[in-house]
């Protein structure tokens, strides 16, 4: 049971606060908190689950904006990194995004979301096709209507039907002109690869989203060609697990709109799309860079959007740097930004260059990390494929469209 809800700003200041139960969490639990936050050199690498010496909490960071969650009692931790996973999805969805002016902006709808999501501590009705029913999201005209009539309410009159529903994430008999459903595979690459060129780690975090615009009530199932090279599975409610238990097949009954289906891991992959190579001598107080980026193994479509950044170390006093493809640029915080897009045939893209280092530095004693970015339409470098969608209680037969997309995650080379 939780007992209280903080929203944090980047600066540690308590945006919001949401008392769940009849026992109040006193404030002061969020300046034990950020004094953790300071004291951790990295604070990404904050555990999820922290024993203070009165609560638990449970947090979680999105887009500057840390969520916590309170107790005093037992509970399964999962639950609670699970519901605050579920408060910042709303939240992005239902606002368009999350920052700090955002959240001070729509103060009512956040407030009133909680109350609906979450009663007298236990996670209630999460699912956001339902709570649109019940909460109308923020536009221009509610806010003014809201400023004329003094009644900033946004909570619907009548409940959703969905709620008394054996299908809660459903809405009621939904009709559509066109019925047709899409099915996108999207996947994030996380690799490290030490300074001899080794591949250290490398796996895949994917998720299938679904967008459905089908009428009544429809059930699907979707099977893959290959479903076990899939790890550490998460599914929507609407997924029964009987038949993925045992035939690995995703049988459900679709929310209406857009959704995530699952997500997964692949782990232990042997080799990734592209190559960075840095180099880095340092001799009489200068060190000369050089970094070459290639295609390693072509995956069939084109590789785009690739970018290497790394942090200059504190010792560098200038640096003059330059590439044969894309741009240059260095930030204000000794960030340093090499934007190459596509990356060409005929060449290889490079960059070169000289960095000086502070007096009395004789060599470079501090390394930099690359940090490397690409996207690849087209195709699942993990390897799943879907393999037939079928789609039942439907009088005609609907549209269906599959997609594919891979970037980079947290894809590090070290020099």
């Amino acid at each position: 049971m939780l007992q209280c809800i903080f929203l944090l700003s980047d600066s540690g200041e308590v945006m919001l606060e949401k008392q769940l139960t009849g026992h109040r969490v006193d404030r002061s639990i969020c300046d034990w908190f950020w004094e953790q936050t300071v004291s951790q050199a990295d604070s990404t690498k904050l555990p999820p689950v922290i024993a203070s010496p009165t609560h638990y909490i449970f947090q979680i960071t999105r887009e500057g904006i840390t969520f916590l969650a309170c107790t005093q009692v037992e509970m399964p931790p999962l639950m609670g990194i699970e519901f605050l996973c579920r408060v910042a999805d709303v939240l992005s969805d239902y606002l368009g995004g999350l920052n700090e002016d955002v959240i001070k902006d729509n103060f009512v709808i956040v407030y009133e979301l909680l109350d609906e999501m979450i009663d007298n501590g236990f996670p209630l009705t999460t699912e956001p096709n339902i709570l649109r029913e019940m909460i109308a999201p923020p536009n221009i005209v509610s806010k003014v209507l809201g400023v004329v009539t003094g009644n900033s309410s946004n909570v619907s009159n009548t409940l959703p039907g969905a709620t008394a529903s054996c299908v809660p994430w459903r809405s009621t008999e939904p009709k559509h002109a066109n019925n047709e459903v899409y099915v996108d595979l999207l996947e994030e690459m996380d690799a490290v690869i030490n300074r001899d060129g080794i591949l250290v780690k490398c796996e895949i975090y994917g998720e299938v989203e679904v967008n459905s615009h089908l009428s009544g009530l429809p059930d699907l199932t979707l099977s893959f060609a290959n479903p076990s090279i899939l790890n550490d599975v998460r599914f929507h409610p609407c997924v029964r697990f009987r038949p993925w238990e045992s035939n690995n097949i995703l049988s459900f009954v679709p929310p209406d709109g857009q959704f995530k289906l699952m997500s997964y891991r692949v782990k232990k992959l042997k080799s990734t799309p592209i190559y960075v190579k840095p180099q880095l001598t340092s001799d009489a107080g200068t060190c000369r860079l050089s970094v070459l980026v290639g295609i390693r193994s072509d995956p069939g479509k084109t590789i785009d959007s690739v970018t290497v950044q790394f942090q200059l170390p504190p010792c560098i006093l200038s640096a003059n740097l330059s590439s044969n493809h894309g741009t240059v640029s260095i930030l204000a915080n000794k960030t340093c930004s090499w934007s190459i897009g596509r990356i060409p045939k005929d060449k290889a893209p490079s960059l070169s260059g000289t960095l000086t280092l502070e007096t009395g530095m004789e060599r470079l004693h501090v390394f930099p990390t690359f940090q490397v970015g690409f996207r690849i339409m087209g195709v699942a470098l993990s390897g799943l494929q879907i393999d037939t969608l079928d789609i039942k209680n439907l009088p005609s037969r609907p549209y269906k469209g599959f997609r594919a997309l891979t970037q980079a995650g947290q894809y590090e080379v070290r020099s």
